[in-house]
């Protein structure tokens, strides 16, 4: 087996253990996929509940953002969901897209997706769909996406430019993507690095971020924009397991910066715009330039 499915594996049994945890025991830990901290607090996720469309039991606090907040999302779009989990950011997107619009959530976790249906079917959301499948090698037509967002997931992914790849493949021209994930400033200790349960745990899958931009606009991508930054502190007593008490003084002093960040960024192309009144045709010129910050 090579290193790339070995992690995939370590990841896909991690998640399915996190699906039959309380939403509290998940955000006691890094990413949920690590032993709980003894400090219960939040280490990496935002707080969803006063966002409209939130669904409380869809919520595994596993996220490191809030990208339905920054997505853009129009009435009508179709959004599609990277790493949908339960089905907590679908739901978010569902509000925005309305009923005319359609979302669909890709995990490859089968329980993950087991709950995320069974919490559609509850709530009667017919226009929202999850499918079961790689990031990677997305389950999804070419063009079929207006919007594509996802909450701190491609850091668990060992081929991420297959996954931005994908990702432009899958968005019709014109369309866009809002995505949360963690990226680095400086070196990760090699023992955090290295050890398969931190990546499991966001950390260790993380990227250098001007990698990750340029990996972006590597894949064509344009108006490529940060929308929202911010540092995540990993707590002593679970880098006490992978360092010294020496070390865990370094590290807290040292250059290296972990932080959550909100990618915006266009696919290139004319996208079509439905209104009550036309359909016209706009250009990505409609939107404002990345020096501007405000796509």
């Amino acid at each position: 087996m090579n290193k790339e499915q070995e992690l995939k594996n370590i990841v896909k049994q991690r998640y399915a253990k996190i699906a039959e945890q309380g939403k509290a025991e998940n955000a006691s830990s890094c990413c949920g996929a690590t032993t709980p901290s003894n400090k219960v607090y939040n280490i990496m996720m935002d707080d969803y509940s006063e966002t409209k469309g939130y669904i409380e039991d869809a919520d595994l606090g596993l996220g490191c953002g809030l990208p339905t907040q920054f997505a853009k999302i129009s009435k009508g779009d179709t959004v599609i969901d990277l790493g949908s989990g339960a089905g907590n950011d679908c739901f978010v997107a569902r509000h925005e897209a309305g009923v005319e619009g359609k979302v669909i959530g890709i995990d490859f976790t089968p329980i993950m997706i087991e709950k995320a249906r069974a919490n559609a079917e509850k709530l009667g959301y017919n226009n929202v769909e999850f499918r079961e499948g790689d990031i990677d090698a997305m389950p999804i037509n070419n063009n079929m996406a207006d919007v594509i967002v996802s909450n701190c997931v491609l850091n668990l992914v060992p081929n991420k430019q297959k996954v931005i790849g994908e990702i432009f493949r899958v968005l019709k021209p014109g369309g866009h993507f809002s995505i949360s994930d963690i990226v680095l400033l400086g070196n990760l200790p090699e023992a955090l690095k290295e050890d398969a349960e931190m990546y499991a745990g966001c950390v260790a899958g993380a990227i250098q971020r001007t990698d990750y931009l340029q990996m972006i606009q590597d894949n064509g991508f344009q108006n490529i924009a940060i929308q929202k930054e911010k540092p995540i502190t990993i707590p002593d007593d679970i880098l006490s397991k992978y360092l010294t008490l020496e070390q865990i003084n370094d590290f807290n002093k040292g250059e290296t910066g972990i932080f959550s960040i909100t990618v915006y960024a266009d696919k290139p192309g004319l996208k079509t715009i439905k209104t009550k009144q036309n359909i016209s045709e706009i250009g990505n010129s409609s939107c404002c330039s990345s020096e501007t910050n405000c796509c």
